[in-house]
């Protein structure tokens, strides 16, 4: 049995799709559906899951699948960087991780959980995935789930020297992920879905202008990864159990915003019409204008995957998904 938190969520319900299509494991999911407007239910309709299982139970239930559960991975999180109740987001994206960590370790299963760039800060100090607490202890996050995330990477390698964590455990930086199953996160979706339904209606594109000299309008720059590519790495840890640490899980290849449109207009076989509007001065002084994941630390544990370059990505996302009826992996 393989738990995934967060398993109605939009790389959580990815997860779900590989994991029950590969028929290997009985595949339970624990989630809030949430409201049944936002769909997430959707998100999961085509899998065969095992069980779904609500928050305020998770731990009642590992208890009495003890024997059963081979790993939890856990996406469940505050993701929003805009969310202000910083309490909340310690009590979900830290103390949640921290207690599973420690189930996990207690009961000999394996963690593979959800970090992020975000941990990254301004990225002035690059964008190296130095798993060592001297190395997790130099980042310094602009927000507060940047922050949560990063405190429990520091608690896994803390535990981790203590020789205090389960066999195989696995945190994973997600960079800028885009593909199917993201309706239900609204302006937190990828640029992709945000900008599709104007691309679709052969309407103008709005980009942020650009407030560095060293970057043109819509210059500015992303790690941007498909989702199936950080699908490939976390199906990779989980056949792969001798391999455990902290990584980054992006292309490896930072592009630009203008790309990403032109894609998403290519896609949909349309001449691009894009416009440029001022960066809102409330996130001006710490906007990010590049981000790119070095990815030499999971090749070098044994990582054979491939990214999948933008413009196939986007390809696939629109026309196999966002341009159709049915949008759900």
């Amino acid at each position: 049995m393989i738990v995934v938190t967060g398993g109605a969520g939009f790389i959580g319900s990815n997860i779900v799709a590989r994991l029950t299509g590969e028929d290997r494991y009985d595949v339970v999911v624990c989630d809030r559906m949430e409201t049944a407007d936002l769909a997430k239910w959707k998100n999961l309709a085509k899998h065969p899951i095992a069980d779904f299982w609500e928050p305020e139970d998770l731990f009642e239930q590992l208890e009495r699948h003890a024997e059963e559960i081979e790993a939890v991975v856990h996406m469940g999180a505050i993701s929003a960087t805009t969310e202000q109740d910083a309490d909340l987001i310690m009590r979900t994206n830290f103390i949640l991780s921290r207690d599973l960590w420690d189930w996990c370790s207690l009961r000999d299963a394996r963690f593979i959980y959800a970090s992020s760039a975000a941990t990254y800060g301004d990225g002035d100090g690059g964008f190296e995935d130095d798993d060592s607490l001297e190395g997790l202890g130099a980042l310094r996050p602009l927000n507060a789930y940047g922050y949560s995330k990063m405190l429990f990477d520091q608690y896994a390698a803390r535990q981790s020297d203590r020789g205090q964590s389960p066999g195989q455990w696995a945190g994973l930086k997600f960079f800028n992920v885009y593909g199917p199953n993201e309706g239900h996160k609204g302006t937190m979706k990828s640029v992709v879905a945000q900008i599709w339904p104007k691309v679709a209606a052969g309407e103008t594109v709005t980009l942020f202008r650009s407030h560095n000299p060293n970057y043109p309008d819509g210059g500015q720059m992303r790690d941007f990864v498909f989702v199936e590519d950080v699908v490939d790495i976390i199906a990779w840890l989980l056949d792969t159990p001798h391999v455990s640490g902290v990584f980054n899980a992006g292309s490896g290849q930072a592009r630009s915003f203008l790309d990403l449109a032109n894609a998403t207009f290519a896609a949909a076989g349309k001449t691009p019409a894009i416009d440029y509007v001022d960066t809102p001065v409330s996130i001006r002084d710490r906007y990010q204008y590049f981000t790119e994941a070095r990815m030499g630390r999971i090749r070098a544990a044994g990582y054979p995957g491939q990214s999948t370059p933008l413009e196939e990505g986007v390809r696939r996302y629109v026309q196999d998904f966002l341009s159709q009826p049915d949008q759900y992996r």
